[in-house]
């Protein structure tokens, strides 16, 4: 039982942040029909600009506080990725966004090398060490159960469960989220009705390229090291989730984050580490034998 809430925790930390990048595939495929491959590495590039960020504040300039160098750093790496993938949005994919379905998913994978290419060369290929931040624990005890739970992934929880909330909010009661489900709905018949639509997409490539940075900033504090590479792997999962829970829908993106965090979690712990991926990959398909559309995917429905 003791081993049990100690991963049970684990998961939902990893899941927090792989729901955080899902959400960003999924609005962009809700709101234009395609899957942004180039998502995972947007969120990569983001934790090398937290990670530079943060050596500036602290080395260069002598900023000791922590709490006020991170929140400087989730801003300014929100900042310059949401204008990174505002600029990506432009040039990669607006000018095919009328072409046959098959040209803004090269697109988006050709920007997919690029960025990761980028940051090699820019960056290296070694890993790149973060000085360690919020490093107390908290031991919780309680007759025979001892878990212990980390500042740290605290802080990972807090941010995702604030941001989702804010999210939702954007969404459900401000002008741009009925913008974005009405193009959802019908992109011509919003354009139709007023909305700008070319403005509404660029602002959800911001958004969710915002998304995508928190979670950079996040993986980068809680696992100490960044690399080029680390745009594929938990790009590949966040999208795996956002398919496991229903691409399109934003609660079904944060849903299947955090179920593919905890399967790959308790697999490491009570199977084996070398075969969680394959673990969180096989559930996937099995769910989507079962349910096509994911768990909470509403069937598509083709218009004569």
């Amino acid at each position: 039982m003791e081993n049990f809430l100690q991963q049970l925790i684990n998961g939902m930390t990893l899941g927090s942040i792989y729901g955080l990048i899902a959400i960003g595939y999924t609005m962009v495929f809700g709101i234009i029909g395609m899957v942004n491959f180039a998502h995972g590495d947007v969120f990569m590039l983001s934790a090398f600009i937290a990670l530079l960020v943060f050596l500036i504040l602290t080395q260069v300039l002598g900023i000791a506080y922590l709490p006020l160098a991170f929140l400087i750093v989730l801003v300014v790496a929100m900042a310059f990725t949401g204008l990174w993938n505002w600029a990506i949005e432009r040039v990669a994919y607006r000018p095919l966004r009328g072409s046959f379905r098959l040209a803004p998913l090269i697109s988006a994978i050709g920007m997919s090398i690029l960025l990761s290419n980028f940051v090699q060369v820019a960056q290296g290929p070694r890993n790149k060490t973060v000085p360690p931040m919020f490093t107390d624990l908290i031991h919780v005890t309680d007759g025979p159960l001892s878990v212990t739970l980390s500042y740290k992934q605290i802080l990972i929880m807090a941010v995702t469960a604030a941001l989702l909330l804010g999210f939702w909010f954007l969404v459900q009661k401000t002008a741009l989220g009925r913008a974005q489900r009405a193009c959802a709905q019908d992109r011509k018949m919003a354009a139709l009705l007023g909305v700008d639509v070319d403005r509404t997409i660029s602002l959800t490539f911001v958004i969710g390229a915002a998304l995508a940075a928190v979670a950079g900033v996040l993986y980068m504090l809680y696992y100490g090291v960044v690399n080029f590479s680390d745009g594929f792997t938990p790009g590949v999962k966040a999208f795996t989730a956002a398919v496991l829970g229903g691409i399109g829908s934003l609660p079904g993106a944060v849903i299947g984050g955090l179920l593919i965090g905890l399967i790959e979690t308790f697999w490491a712990a009570y199977f084996s580490a070398d075969y969680k991926d394959v673990a969180a990959f096989s559930v996937l398909a099995v769910t989507l034998v079962f349910m096509p559309s994911g768990l909470l995917g509403r069937p598509e429905v083709e218009k004569v």
